[in-house]
């Protein structure tokens, strides 16, 4: 026993200095996201080659095969946490080790240099400039799938590494009846008395919008001596390391929406990180167990607390406060119901709750055609505005509007998407398991106390971390798997109230 003890000491050892190295890599990553000049691209996007391939030769290295090898051999005598550490150790072996290093440190520096020229290209509006990239990640990716090989679909493996089990096969299925049930809604809204949003295209002060976003991630509880709030070009939030998770946001002066609810979709993914279990710090476990699971928390607070009525009856006085000559004329349900107003628009992160998924399918298909190889990444403008048209009615004026709004296909995240709507379909059946354990939790929303809603959510789900996969997370949290009648009914009874249906 004192051998596999050793041995144990050892591999925590080994992981605890791979942590290290990934928490330096993202905070050069949310540097330059942030604050870095563009001068520093070249050099950053080396530097972040070089730490990468570093942790990569690490996690498959010779000596990361003797501790599985060994590890496994004793794992009667292994407790829980370091059963999960090598059992995820193990996958990242399996997958990775037959990819040269030299590929892996190039397809790290392409997506740096490619994040920065899609900003450019976002901001010109010009998808020429980025396609290039988009062509060599897109290559590169496929030649991976390659090395870690596939079953049924190629686009399963992607789906894999973002939610641990989901396929093609399972998401069909589920995103076809999320499709014929949101329709079904629309068709039921499409000619209600639309709510008059007009003012939230008013101008709105970024500074106040700044001091504002700040306040209601404090009455969150998102921790400001363990994180931070920055401006960036596309919205998120990481976790540099155990007391220190960062958040973004993006102010536009002449729309509310985007900052707040921005900044509360990245609260609710920082809080999910900073109420992890110290017991996992310095090791790969202390982080969300999937993408799903995180977006469940993100739209969680997002939509299902932060665009709720109980939460601007509270909030909604101290907006005026702050905006008093913008929102003078506006009540407190006219409010309501223009941050909840539901229609087909461009922008997926400006997208209402009801069209939201409609975004996420069509990202989810064009994804699949670009790893099949049955859609070309030039030809991708155009198949995006075909899709638009056909999920939402609308043709994008531009390329900044349509194709070059995410940034996800510029660092090589393809199989994130579809993590959106499941986190849609996760948060609804937490809400509707939180209701049963905390019948007055709507009365505590109103009252600005969400003490007992982020107990719950520790206890259920933050705590664990990536300690258990994420089906056995949500079962725990709601005694069931994957099950979109949660959502609908949410949906039925949220938007049914506010369009009289």
């Amino acid at each position: 026993m004192a051998g596999i003890e050793d041995k144990i000491l050892s591999f925590q050892d080994y992981m605890k200095k791979i942590t290290d190295f990934n928490s330096a890599i993202a905070l050069l990553d949310w540097d330059s996201r942030t604050k870095m000049p563009k001068k520093g691209v070249a050099a950053r996007s080396e530097a972040l080659g070089t730490l990468s391939s570093t942790v990569f030769q690490m996690q498959v290295s010779p000596e990361m095969r003797a501790f599985l090898e060994e590890l496994e051999a004793g794992k009667d005598q292994l407790d829980l946490k370091t059963r999960r550490m090598l059992e995820i150790s193990r996958k990242f072996y399996d997958l990775n080790q037959k990819i040269p290093a030299a590929r892996f440190h190039e397809f790290v520096v392409l997506r740096t240099q490619a994040e920065a020229v899609w900003q450019e290209a976002k901001e010109k509006s010009d998808f020429a400039m980025f396609s290039p990239y988009l062509a060599k990640i897109v290559d590169m990716t496929k030649e991976f799938i390659g090395y870690w090989g596939h079953k049924d679909h190629l686009y399963d493996t992607l789906l894999d590494m973002y939610e641990e089990g989901l396929t093609v096969s399972v998401l069909d299925p589920l995103f076809a009846n999320v499709r014929k049930q949101t329709i079904a809604i629309l068709d039921q809204i499409k000619d209600a008395p639309k709510p008059d949003k007009h003012f939230l295209e008013r101008r709105f002060d970024p500074e106040k919008q700044r001091q504002f976003s700040e306040f209601i991630l404090h009455q969150m509880g998102y921790d400001f001596d363990a994180g931070r709030l920055d401006e960036t070009v596309h919205p998120f939030a990481t976790g540099i390391a155990p007391g220190d998770v960062r958040v973004t946001t993006k102010y536009l002066p002449n729309f509310f929406n985007s900052a707040l609810f921005g900044s509360i979709h990245e609260g609710g993914h920082a809080l999910y990180e900073q109420n992890i279990s110290d017991d996992l710090a310095g090791t790969p476990l202390h982080t969300g167990v999937s993408m799903g699971i995180h977006e469940s928390q993100s739209r969680f607070w997002e939509n299902i607390i932060g665009r709720s009525h109980e939460f601007w009856q509270r909030y909604f006085p101290d907006l005026q406060k702050m905006f008093p000559d913008e929102l003078s004329d506006v009540t407190t349900d006219q409010f309501y119901k223009a941050v909840n107003a539901v229609e087909p628009s461009f922008i997926r992160i400006e997208a209402d709750e009801v069209t939201y998924n409609l975004h996420i399918m069509l990202r989810y298909e064009l994804e699949k055609a670009l790893i099949t190889g049955d859609l070309k990444v030039a030809d991708l403008p155009g198949a995006w505005n075909d899709k638009m048209q056909d999920y939402l009615g609308i043709t994008p004026p531009n390329d900044s509007e349509g194709v070059l709004q995410d940034v996800h296909w510029s660092d090589g995240s393809f199989g994130y998407f579809p993590s959106y709507s499941l986190g849609n379909i996760y948060g609804a059946q937490m809400i509707r398991a939180l209701g049963k354990d905390i019948p007055d939790y709507r009365e505590q929303v109103a009252k600005g106390e969400f003490s007992s809603i982020r107990h719950w959510l520790k206890t259920h789900i933050h705590q664990y971390g990536s300690l258990y996969k994420p089906d056995e997370i949500l079962r725990k949290a709601t005694g069931e798997g994957v099950d979109t009648s949660a959502i609908f009914d949410y949906f039925n009874r949220k938007f049914g109230r506010i369009y009289g249906f």
